[in-house]
């Protein structure tokens, strides 16, 4: 699954919003209820200091709050609007290594979607994404991100 998930997320990337596409990102995981995005250590990938440039830092917390929403909003049949409202990051230690994005606010998110498409308002939640270079560090994180999480219903 994680290999047609991250198929989907290549092409939409390449087609949507190219900066995601050049940063190599893959799902390693997804499901209802969580989600993991990789981005590779790499030239490209990296700052002047030889660390995850932190821009590229902020797409993978992007990428891995914002692919479980639209998992839960196409699973619910489409129709909802996602964007990001707000954005709060705490660099904890150097990511110098491929770094794993985890959002584990599945089921809050599918709660929010189905608010939304009953509401037909704006719903807003925070959902966190933690961030770890597993080959250096194991589990301890290098950053933890805060996104707001901000879902209307499509009235098209």
């Amino acid at each position: 699954m994680a290999f047609r998930d991250t198929l989907f997320l290549k092409a939409w990337a390449f087609a949507k919003v190219p900066m995601i596409w050049l940063t190599g990102a893959s799902v390693v995981e997804a499901t209802d209820s969580r989600c993991a995005i990789r981005i590779p250590f790499r030239r490209r990938n990296r700052n002047h200091l030889g660390s995850v440039y932190f821009g590229v830092l902020c797409i993978g917390a992007d990428v891995a709050g914002g692919f479980l929403a639209m998992r839960q909003i196409h699973a619910g049949g489409g129709g909802v609007s996602l964007i990001f409202k707000d954005f709060r990051a705490e660099f904890l230690k150097r990511a110098a290594g491929d770094v794993l994005f985890t959002c584990a606010d599945g089921e809050a998110i599918a709660a929010l979607v189905r608010q939304a498409r009953a509401s037909g308002e704006r719903e807003n939640m925070t959902v966190i994404v933690v961030a770890t270079v597993p080959s250096k560090l194991g589990e301890e994180p290098v950053a933890r991100f805060e996104l707001t999480l901000s879902l209307k219903r499509r009235d098209d």
